[in-house]
């Protein structure tokens, strides 16, 4: 967490995000409301509790491009990329959201965790011409759902995605910066859709021993063609013998049931109520059209047509990680 409170808790129904997301709302009064309105790309979402960090100085790029899992030394200006931090046994460490500007490197980081990287960062510094900083003090990530008519104006950065905008605000101005972006959608909203999209989250789809293959990050977040980083080889011999120890999965729960599984929640087959766990909820939401949903992390050789149980509540699986 940043321990930062948002200006727009006093927003008219604002109800606070508790855990991860405390510091902004979860929702603001109607939870499906606010899915459909961002669904139709309407209103926008407060994420100004994530860290913000920068990275200035004209080797910026190179030298990121030797650290992370993604392509970035020629990165465009204004191309949005995800790349990851890995340990030496290519374990996930770090999940950036970044943008170029022509001059600065944002990223937009898990609430909390942007001390940690700033400070990897420095360590990595040795004679390369870069700053690195922990913006988050000044700047708020605020993102806007695909098809917006939003202005941008007033962000130091922006992050065009397929789902939306990521915008880097100056937090002093937040207020004013997103009265003019129509009706505020709580993070509840945000993470429906997040599920529905199949994006995974550092510290929810991941824990100590998650490797990119395991999330889906191989396809978004690692690039396979660069040169080295710490942690390539754990990528480069899991990719090429294609058996990640386990794999993400999407599950269709059943709506009969009022308890929503929490993350961490044993995930069994249906078919063996009583057998050993074999994965465990990562994200649940409860969606304006699929009704409860939820993610998890099974085993890589959990037949992918079988009904799963996540506590007391079934489920069937879309694959997102084949086998």
């Amino acid at each position: 967490m940043t321990g930062l409170k948002s200006p727009l808790l006093a927003l008219p129904g604002a109800v606070p995000a508790e855990g991860p997301d405390e510091g902004v709302a979860a929702h603001y009064g109607e939870l499906f409301g606010e899915q459909r309105r961002l669904s139709r790309g309407e209103g926008f979402v407060d994420l100004s509790h994530r860290g913000v960090v920068t990275v200035t100085g004209p080797d910026r790029l190179g030298w990121l491009h030797l650290l992370l899992t993604q392509h970035v030394s020629e990165l465009p200006p204004q191309q949005a990329v995800e790349a990851l931090v890995l340990s030496a046994n290519g374990h996930v460490e770090h999940a950036l959201s970044l943008v170029d500007d022509g001059t600065t490197t944002w990223a937009h980081v898990e609430p909390g965790t942007q001390g940690a990287l700033v400070a990897y960062l420095e360590s990595m510094k040795f004679f390369y011409r870069v700053e690195v900083a922990d913006a988050t003090a000044d700047y708020a990530v605020v993102h806007l759902p695909a098809g917006s008519d939003g202005s941008a104006e007033g962000a130091a950065a922006v992050r065009e995605l397929p789902y939306g905008r990521d915008l880097f605000v100056p937090r002093a101005e937040l207020e004013k910066l997103t009265a003019g972006f129509g009706p505020a959608a709580g993070v509840w909203a945000y993470e429906a859709l997040r599920i529905e999209g199949h994006r995974p989250r550092l510290g929810f789809e991941t824990d100590h021993r998650t490797i990119p293959h395991e999330v889906d990050w191989l396809r978004t977040a690692v690039h396979l063609q660069k040169g080295c980083y710490r942690g390539q080889e754990t990528v480069a011999r899991v990719h090429n013998l294609g058996r990640p120890p386990r794999r993400l999965v999407f599950l269709h729960l059943d709506g009969t049931e009022e308890v929503l599984p929490p993350h961490g929640t044993e995930v069994r087959l249906a078919s063996d109520p009583d057998g050993r766990a074999l994965g465990f909820v990562t994200s649940s939401a409860r969606h304006h059209e699929l009704g409860p949903i939820a993610l998890a992390l099974v085993k890589r050789n959990v037949p992918a047509d079988a009904v799963l149980l996540a506590g007391t509540v079934p489920g069937t699986q879309d694959v997102i990680v084949p086998q």
